[in-house]
């Protein structure tokens, strides 16, 4: 069983920064994709970044692409997305996921556990 438990949300004006943070607990051994997902209000939850921890490779959505950055602190068990100059159609809870053998990264049933998520608001 692994646990995931997100942070670093808030309130930020357009143009802005927020660092996000998941931390995660429990089998990590056996995940091999941790993402970032969000979901807008009736919007479908779509795939923001992907960090496979094995590899150190990284995938992004197109509408982050250069604006948003996924890292990980290996000693920390946590992973962060760093998000700079932000729009209003970041607004968003997002989420973090992780799965033991994923291969698409943006597709959601691909992940096994989900955290609750944190609130993005643009102003």
């Amino acid at each position: 069983e692994v646990q995931l438990v997100e942070s670093g949300g808030g309130s930020v004006q357009a143009g802005g920064s927020l660092r996000l943070s998941c931390v995660v607990s429990g089998n990590t051994a056996s995940i091999n994709c941790i993402s970032w997902f969000r979901q807008a209000p009736g919007k479908e939850r779509e795939g923001v970044a992907a960090l496979y921890p094995g590899t150190g490779t990284t995938y992004y959505g197109d509408s982050v692409k250069g604006r948003f950055t996924i890292s990980q602190d290996v000693a920390k068990n946590t992973v962060f997305l760093q998000m700079n100059t932000l729009k209003p159609e970041d607004n968003a809870t997002y989420h973090c996921a992780a799965g033991r053998r994923v291969l698409m990264w943006l597709g959601r049933w691909e992940y096994e556990y989900w955290g609750p998520g944190t609130q993005v608001t643009i102003s």
